[in-house]
């Protein structure tokens, strides 16, 4: 998929004021592989991309070679810069990563009462997206409920890797056709988790976390390996 457009990215250009640099650029376009607006597969175009945002071929390169140490993009020889599509190998490691890490966060809270006001706008986010039928929709307030999960640690790098690894995991999202299915069973174990915390309950919050990590990663695992298998799915 040749993305030829890159229209979108021109409201950004705002963005990276006085201090563009190849990181401000990395995260703006992973925020959009994330979103889905770069679907796995499509093919970045330097030429209107840097044009879009204004940055110069070397800046743009940079954010790209970030983004590959990242396993967001891919580099092929002679034919340029794609969206990584992930192995089905790659989605089961990734929820080993959520899990040491998010199950960590949740066990190594203080003293209650614990800060869930990120939580819950995410679950309130969630819940007004599935009413509009929008499951793109609940779907990145899925990912909003688990980077503030993560957030409660009150940690920067632990924020930044799983920045990394959420916007990963969007790349199998993007791929699988019934967002409706994949997603809509954890609306109501995301306000469990919630109303855990809310209760200062963090060995129940931890629980529930770890089990709605392992029931996720089958179900999404499975799902990914059969949208993969159709020759109609994207590949870079």
């Amino acid at each position: 998929m040749d993305l030829s457009g890159a229209g979108g990215l021109t409201d950004d250009r705002a963005l990276l004021g006085r201090t563009s640099t190849a990181e401000r650029v990395a995260d703006i376009l992973r925020t959009r592989i994330a979103e889905g607006y770069f679907p796995p597969g499509a093919r970045l175009s330097e030429e209107s991309i840097g044009g879009a945002l204004g940055v110069s071929r070397n800046t743009l390169r940079e954010a790209f070679r970030l983004l590959t140490h990242e396993r967001l993009l891919v580099h092929e020889l002679n034919r340029g810069v794609f969206v990584r599509v992930l192995a089905v190998d790659d989605v089961d490691d990734i929820y080993r990563t959520r899990r040491l890490v998010e199950c960590a966060v949740v066990r190594g809270l203080g003293q209650p009462p614990f800060d869930v006001d990120g939580l819950a706008a995410a679950v309130a986010e969630g819940e007004a997206a599935a009413r509009a039928d929008d499951w793109t929709g609940v779907s990145t307030a899925n990912i909003h409920f688990h980077r503030e999960l993560v957030a409660l640690a009150g940690s920067a790098r632990t924020d930044e890797l799983m920045r990394g690894v959420l916007a990963e995991l969007r790349l199998a999202f993007h791929v699988v056709d019934d967002p409706r299915a994949l997603h809509e069973p954890y609306l109501r174990r995301n306000r469990e988790i919630l109303d855990a915390l809310r209760a200062g309950e963090r060995a129940s919050a931890e629980r529930l976390l770890a089990r709605y990590l392992d029931d996720s990663r089958t179900r999404v695992a499975a799902a990914y390996a059969q949208a993969v298998d159709d020759p109609a799915a994207p590949r870079g």
